[in-house]
Order: C-alpha cells, then structure tokens, then sequence
C-alpha cells in the first residue's frame, strides 16, 4: 500500500519518506567522508599532482555517464527501491573489499591503482542508482508535498555540509586512511537495509527485458524531451553551467588548500584549523546557508513558475564567482592578505549556498510535476548525463589549467563560462514555461 494516501501535511508522516530519508542520511555521509578523503590522499601521495586529481574525477565522471542511461531505463522498469538498496550494498561491499587491498599492498602506486578502479566501479553504480532516487518521490508523497519533499532533502544535505565536512576533516587528520573507508562501506550497507524496507505499489512490466528494448527505452525518453522544450534549454544550460562551476570545486579548492594554504607560513586560525580543516569551514558556511534556503522553501507553497526566477539567480551565483576570482587575484597571487581570502571563501559559500536551494529545489519539483512518472526514471537519467556530460572533460582540462596557467586563469575562465551561460539561460523564450 503506498503512503501517498496519508493526508497529513506534513511529508514525514510518510513511512517510505521516513525510510529513504534515513538512508539518503547515512550513505550519503559516507559518500561526503569518501569524497573528501579520496580528494586529499590522492594529492597527499601523489606530490600534489593536481592533473592526477583531475584525471581521476575525470575517470568517475565517465564511469557515471555511461551507466546513468542504464540506470533510466531500469528505474521505470523494476521496483526502484529495490535498485537503490542493491546499488548501496554494491558500493559499501567494494568500498570495504577495496580497504582491505590497501592493507595488504602498501605502495602509493599500488593505492592509486585501487582507489582509481574503486571511483570507476562506484560511479557506475551510482549511475544506476541515481535514476531510481531521483524519480521515486511521485510514488511515495502527495503532489502537493513534492516541494516539502525536496526542501527536507536539501536541508538534510545542508546539515551534512555542516557537521559531516567537520567531521570528514576531524577523521581524516585522526584516523588511518583505510578505517575511514571501512567506516564508509559500513555506511552504505546501513542505508541498504533501510531502503529494503520502503513498500509502494509497483506494476511490474510484462515485457522480458533486452538489449534492444533498453535501446528503445533510451531513445522513447529523448523523444519525449524534445517535446518539452523548456526542460531541452535548461538541460543544455546545465551542461554548461557544471562545466565551468564544478571545477571551482572540485579542482581549484583542494589544490588552494593543499599549495596556497599548507605551504604559508601562517594562516588565519592556524594554531586551530589545520589546512585540510579550512575546507570544512568553507563546506559549513555553504550547508548553513543552503539549510536556511531550503527551511524557507519547506514552509512555502510551491510555485507553478519558477524558470525566470531561476535565471536571474544563476546571474547573481555568476556575480559571486566573479567576486571570488577577483578576490583571489588580488588577496592571494597579489600577496595581499590570504587571511582576507579565506574570509571571502565563507562569503562565497554563505551566498552560494542560498542560492544553490533556491535554484535545485524548485526545477526539482517542477521536473516530478511536468514529467509524466511511466518516463520520470529515463528522463532524470537524460537530465544526469546532460547535468554531468561536460565534467570528466572540465575535470582533466582544470586539472591542466592549474599545472600550467595557475589558480587565476582558472577562475576567470569559469567565472566567464557560467556569466555567459547564465545570461543565455535568462533571455531564452522557453526557460519561462517551467
């Protein structure tokens, strides 16, 4: 029996919404542990080579890619509560078979080639994973808590910016590398078990499953987009925008911590805050400000319209980027204040923060709405790939960019990149129909 009938107002009277939340919760807290573990120890035992950083974000984000299209065509098949708590004891086994390879070859050539095959595998298992999550919400709460729904999510995430990153960074200075991986497989075999128990009503297809079905699948998903163009132009502009946005972060950060901040002579905090610390800082001040975005969005009724909006707020997350690169240029190459510099990161993450909630909640909800839900799974695989396409390319090219021109140029490239695609995204016709 679905709990959509439940008619409560608020979305956590739901079991299922209770159960997935709980799940979301832990593996997603291991994910962050994982994530921000993997990004330093490989920089800690490889030199500091920024390029083999990017490569490996590279790798993972091709590895996502190629299996989220798979992953739509099974979501709108199968029970997908049942695919999300098989793909979370896949990636917590892996993880905790990949420890285990650590132990025994101790050689930094040996713990790249590991946690190299350890990213692919996982990433393609995310890449089916992903589908399901993204489109099981229609199925379990009221349309009218679709918004709620989301905010809470977002919220959750939020309060992991702010206490997980602590605690990644805590860890990682306390802990040995592999029983923090052992602990982020035991995360994921924990949200496994919660997500067996989610229950809803699911028909499952008549048709057996192959390979040429799967291909008409995929291809019934992209013809169904291209009836909505609205959804066709924010998806081409989110390609776009991930491309010059994630390098900032996933690239640009770690290397600042690891060469602008580690090699001063002192910093800001320096007698509390190890260099690895800071980054948490900088991940608290976004969950704080993104957990006030989303609790303002939980209390308000959903919008019908929301495209316009959503422009004018990545012109303004495009003007913070500009800031932060400015900022850099003359706080740090300049020598002028790194401290000055770590206060504008905490700006930048508080502004961007906000702004991030108030853009992804609302096309979220908009997306679960409009879409029909026999194709949600397929199309929330097209909008992954589209939302991911470009990074494994932007990953490698930052990972370069820094070796050879800097952390300047870097900035300002994206910074241009994502004014330009905000811009575009803004004065485009159909965006106004979401």
């Amino acid at each position: 029996m679905s709990n959509r009938t439940n008619k409560s107002d608020n979305v956590f009277a739901s079991r299922n919404f209770r159960l997935v939340f709980l799940g979301a919760l832990v593996s997603e807290l291991g994910a962050l542990l994982y994530s921000f573990a993997v990004s330093f120890y490989i920089l800690e035992i490889s030199g500091n080579n920024a390029f083999l950083q990017g490569l490996y974000l590279a790798l993972c984000g091709v590895a996502m890619l190629l299996s989220t299209p798979v992953g739509g065509v099974l979501g709108d098949r199968f029970n997908k509560a049942k695919i999300m708590y098989v793909c979370d004891f896949i990636k917590g086994g892996f993880i905790i078979l990949a420890t285990a390879l650590m132990l025994l070859l101790k050689e930094p050539g040996a713990h790249i080639a590991i946690l190299f095959v350890l990213g692919i595998i996982g990433n393609a298992v995310s890449g089916i994973f992903g589908p399901a999550a993204g489109s099981l919400f229609p199925h379990i709460v009221r349309e009218d808590q679709l918004q709620q729904a989301n905010s809470y999510f977002t919220m959750k995430n939020s309060f992991e910016n702010i206490l997980g990153v602590i605690l990644a960074g805590v860890l990682y200075a306390a802990l040995p590398i592999y029983t923090l991986f052992f602990l982020v497989g035991a995360c994921f075999v924990a949200s496994g078990i919660s997500e067996m128990l989610i229950r809803y009503e699911h028909h499952p297809s008549e048709e057996q499953l192959t390979l040429k079905l799967a291909v008409h699948d995929m291809a019934d998903g992209l013809r169904y987009l291209k009836t909505k163009k609205a959804i066709l132009a924010l998806l081409g502009s989110i390609l776009f925008i991930n491309f010059f946005f994630v390098p900032v972060s996933g690239n640009f950060l770690p290397f600042f911590i690891k060469t602008d901040l580690a090699q001063a002579p002192s910093y800001l905090l320096d007698n509390m805050l190890t260099p690895e610390l800071w980054s948490s800082v900088f991940s608290m001040f976004f969950g704080i400000s993104s957990l006030l975005g989303a609790a303002v969005l939980s209390a308000r009724p959903q919008e019908e319209k929301t495209g316009l909006k959503t422009g004018l707020r990545l012109i303004a997350t495009a003007a913070v980027m500009i800031a932060l690169t400015v900022g850099y240029w003359l706080l740090v190459e300049r020598g002028r204040s790194l401290n000055g510099f770590l206060i504008l990161i905490c700006v930048v993450f508080l502004a961007i923060g906000v702004l991030i909630s108030l853009i992804n909640i609302p096309i979220t909800t908009v997306m679960m709405r409009v879409v029909e839900k026999d194709k949600l799974s397929k199309v929330t695989s097209i909008v992954n790939i589209g939302s991911h396409g470009m990074i494994p390319i932007a990953s490698v090219l930052a990972g370069l960019v820094l070796e050879l021109l800097g952390s300047t140029t870097l900035l300002a490239v994206c910074s241009l990149g994502f004014t330009v695609t905000a811009v575009l995204l803004l004065f485009n016709r159909n965006i106004k129909e979401l």
